[in-house]
C-alpha cells in the first residue's frame, strides 16, 4: 500500500509541476473581497510582451526571450501568471519579469516583435477558477465577474485580462486561472 501511495504522489508531483517549483508572482494588496471576487492593487511592474496571433506563437516568443534570446543572452526565471489582453484589434501576451528587474537593468529583446513595457499601477477585480485556460472558460468567468461588479456599482475600465498560472501538463482540476478586469477604485 505504501508503494502505491508513493507512486500516486510521484505522478501528482510530475503533473502538477512539483511542490518545489514555486514561481514568483507580482506583488499586490487585496483592498476589497467578496465571496466571488477580490479587488487587488498592483504597483508598477515590468513585463516583456508581444502581439499574439495564436497562444502558442506569443508564448514561444516570450519564452525565447527569457531563455536568453536577448541582447545580453541572459536567462531569466519564469514567473506567473502569463497574461493575455484582447482589445478590438489585437491580442497581447505578457510575461512579468522577476522583481529584481527594472527599466535600467532589463535586457533588450533580440526579436523586434518582443517589447519591454511598464504596466502602470492599477486596481484589478479578479475572479479565480480552475480547469483549462480556454477562451470559453475565461469568458464564462469574466461574465460572472462583470455582472457582480456592475451589481456592486464598481466601474469597469480598460480591457479584461486572462491570467494562466500553470503549465499544460498540470491536470485540469489542479489548474489556477483568473479573469481580471481593471476597475476604478478609490479617488
Amino acid at each position: 500500500m505504501k508503494l502505491i501511495t508513493q507512486i500516486v504522489l510521484f505522478i501528482t508531483l510530475i503533473f502538477s509541476g512539483g511542490i518545489a517549483m514555486a514561481y514568483e508572482e507580482p506583488n499586490y494588496e487585496v483592498v476589497h473581497e467578496t465571496n466571488l471576487y477580490e479587488i487587488r492593487h498592483y504597483k508598477q511592474r515590468v513585463v516583456v510582451q508581444t502581439k499574439s496571433y495564436s497562444e502558442n506563437n506569443g508564448f514561444r516568443k516570450l519564452f525565447n526571450y527569457i531563455s536568453g534570446s536577448n541582447q545580453e543572452s541572459l536567462k531569466i526565471s519564469m514567473t506567473t501568471p502569463v497574461t493575455e489582453t484582447k482589445n478590438d484589434d489585437e491580442s497581447v501576451m505578457h510575461f512579468y519579469l522577476p522583481s529584481n528587474f527594472n527599466q535600467s537593468n532589463t535586457p533588450i529583446p533580440s526579436d523586434d516583435n518582443v517589447q519591454i513595457s511598464i504596466m502602470k499601477e492599477e486596481y484589478l477585480a479578479v475572479i479565480k477558477y480552475s480547469g483549462r485556460s480556454t477562451d470559453s472558460n475565461f469568458y464564462t468567468h469574466l461574465d460572472i465577474l462583470k455582472k457582480e461588479l456592475i451589481n456592486d456599482e464598481i466601474e469597469l475600465i480598460g480591457y479584461p485580462i486572462k491570467a494562466t498560472y500553470n503549465g499544460p501538463f498540470t491536470p485540469y482540476f489542479l489548474r489556477r486561472n483568473e479573469a481580471m478586469h481593471p476597475v476604478k477604485w478609490g479617488n
